[in-house]
């Protein structure tokens, strides 16, 4: 596509002369003065707009605040018979990104429009990459709507403004990470870092010089000076996954900065100073390792000034068919798929499943199901044993009967068998009694006496 130029000067001659010179390049558009600009720039987007200063009315200052008020705002060029200093760092303070006299030197002017293009393209990527990262990680897509995690979420809208050191608690797999970024993203930060380590991922020694970074010649290898994650994310957030895992110096140093807000580099002496919100997440029981010496109190308390805890899967069962249907969503897009469906009774069976794994579990089994299903809809039959809380095998007739350890729980072992049973035979009676080595008779009135397994052929 062919990129649009408005060219707003009063002297005809100029922007016409202008007009010709790019025409071959641009799809030019002309105006003779501000208000004839501000109704062009109503009507259609401009990638450059380039103005004159001086003009009868409204100067070129007011086409350059009209033009950087547009949603889609364009690249400003400023061009003046009358090119003093203080013109040209008034035209750049409201936003121009640069600056010619007249008459204009066509090839320059020529690079400088390419340069103007470029500076909007990177604007425009950006722009949409933070929007992209605002609504992935926007509290509309957390899904779930159990007490809960809406609690969590209510307490998340309350810090995030803050500056206030956060510790997230929770098993693996609750989604730690999402609310920290989540944090970040509705925080006055927004625009800045989210710098993310997982601290059991990495030796004491590469921690400590990841998170800190180090000079020259501090230790073996250290061949130039590099800067750690803290500095990398000034302005902005650090969030320190599996905190439980790091060392005692490590802990020293995490205790310096939140006390002075100042960093040292491994090797270094000098204090650095800098402004980032610390945000960080354990699996394991930070109050515990205190008491057993394996974690500093006084860094405990530092971090433990606002505690979030992320409920397990178990206690968010309403949830889980939303996160089934939003992850077997996604993974069939990926993967070019018709999304299947799920069935009530599938559904119901995962829900009293305990998820030991939390989310990241789940995630994995929808996008197993996607992958390696081929039918259209799941059922309760499809499922693997384990989410029915069942032996991975049936015994069929003429085999040994399981031992029952509990005299008292015979009953519920023949319903366990019998449901199993019309499950691997997928609710054919008659299959399900071979299975079982009894008659369909037998299997009939066992049906009567327990109607809640009952499933018709």
């Amino acid at each position: 596509m062919v990129p649009s130029i408005l060219i707003v000067d009063d002297e005809k001659h100029s922007r016409e002369g202008l007009r010709e010179a790019l025409a071959d390049s641009y799809d030019v558009s002309l105006a003779a003065n501000a208000d004839e600009a501000f109704n062009l720039l109503d009507a259609q987007p401009f990638e450059v707009v380039l103005t004159d200063l001086r003009m009868p009315g409204k100067s070129g200052l007011k086409v350059i605040d009209r033009a950087l008020a547009m949603p889609n705002k364009p690249a400003v060029l400023m061009m003046t018979a009358y090119g003093n200093i203080e013109t040209a760092v008034e035209a750049m303070k409201r936003g121009a990104v640069d600056f010619l006299t007249k008459p204009v030197n066509i090839e320059r002017l020529e690079v400088l429009i390419q340069r103007a293009l470029k500076t909007r393209t990177l604007e425009v990527e950006v722009k949409q990459l933070h929007e992209r990262l605002d609504e992935k990680f926007s509290f509309d897509h957390i899904i779930g709507h159990s007490m809960a995690l809406k609690t969590v979420i209510d307490q998340v809208k309350l810090v995030a403004p803050s500056r206030a050191t956060i510790l997230i608690e929770g098993e693996s797999g609750t989604g730690k990470e999402l609310i920290a970024q989540a944090i970040h993203q509705v925080s006055p930060r927004t625009r800045a870092p989210f710098i993310a380590v997982h601290c059991a991922a990495l030796s004491e020694n590469l921690l400590e010089s990841e998170i800190f970074g180090h000079e020259k010649g501090s230790f073996t290898g250290a061949t130039e000076r590099r800067v750690g994650r803290f500095e990398s994310a000034d302005g902005g957030t650090l969030f320190l996954d599996e905190i439980g895992e790091i060392s005692a110096s490590t802990q020293v140093k995490l205790l310096r900065f939140l006390e002075t807000r100042t960093i040292e580099r491994v090797g270094g002496s000098k204090p650095i100073e800098l402004d980032v919100r610390l945000v960080a997440a354990t699996n394991r029981n930070l109050e515990q390792m205190v008491k057993a010496g394996k974690f500093r109190e006084d860094l405990y308390f530092r971090l433990n000034v606002v505690r979030l805890t992320m409920p397990p899967l178990r206690e968010r069962a309403e949830d889980i068919p939303l996160l089934l249907a939003h992850f077997i969503a996604i993974f069939a897009k990926e993967n070019g798929l018709a999304p299947l469906t799920i069935e009530p009774g599938a559904v119901q069976t995962l829900q009293r499943y305990p998820w030991p794994g939390n989310i990241r579990e789940l995630r994995n089994f929808c996008e197993n199901v996607v992958v390696m299903y081929r039918g259209k809809t799941l059922s309760e039959y499809d499922l693997d044993p384990r989410f029915r809380g069942a032996a991975p095998t049936l015994p069929v007739a003429g085999s040994v009967a399981p031992v029952v350890t509990n005299p008292l729980s015979v009953a519920e072992n023949e319903k366990r068998l019998l449901r199993e049973a019309l499950i691997k035979a997928r609710g054919n009676r008659t299959k399900a009694a071979e299975l079982m080595g009894i008659s369909r008779r037998t299997l009939h009135r066992k049906l009567v006496e327990w109607p809640e397994l009952d499933v018709q052929d």
